[in-house]
């Protein structure tokens, strides 16, 4: 599923990384996650790295959020258990909506091709229109874990914005499913 740019739907990346952000080596992360996305319509309007503190991250999470610079904030790295990885922590400081679903479906399908997808502690959630998915640090993790529900993502940022659920389901009659 093609996504058009002129939707609106933007992304900004933030790395956290303690090496990458005092220049030790390049970050690889930012850039594949920012080349998959443009390749499907995206528009990616910032990528950074910032070091794997609780603080910062979830200082840079905030301000993009209430700044409103995209509807879809990604981070990579610091999901795991080393003892500074602390993203999920960070990401779940400043979200006000828990969308537990998506994490779910990336470690799932994550463990069909690795194991050890099932180690991973991201987490998912919004923050007023916002919506923000923690990826795996690797490159090749990142890309798989949000190819697994990139074609989610367009729906709930709609969600976000106030859209209905009407567009999501042009087939769906009247009454057909209505909620309570």
């Amino acid at each position: 599923m093609g996504v058009n740019v002129e939707s609106g739907l933007s992304a900004a990346i933030l790395v956290a990384s303690d090496r990458a952000s005092q220049g030790k080596y390049a970050d690889r992360t930012g850039p594949a996650l920012g080349a998959f996305l443009m390749e499907r319509g995206w528009r990616v309007v910032s990528v950074q790295v910032a070091p794997d503190d609780r603080e910062a991250i979830a200082g840079a999470l905030k301000a993009w959020c209430d700044a409103r610079v995209a509807g879809l904030v990604l981070t990579a790295g610091g999901t795991g258990l080393g003892p500074r990885d602390v993203t999920p922590e960070a990401t779940r400081d400043i979200i006000e909506k828990d969308l537990p679903g998506l994490p779910e479906l990336m470690r799932s399908r994550g463990s069909a091709m690795t194991p050890r997808a099932a180690l991973s502690r991201a987490v998912a959630g919004s923050r007023g229109a916002c919506l923000i998915v923690n990826l795996p640090g690797s490159p090749r993790g990142a890309v798989e874990s949000l190819e697994c529900v990139l074609d989610l993502l367009p729906h709930a940022m709609e969600m976000l914005q106030g859209g209905g659920h009407e567009a999501a389901h042009p087939r769906q009659k009247e009454g057909a499913h209505d909620h309570p």
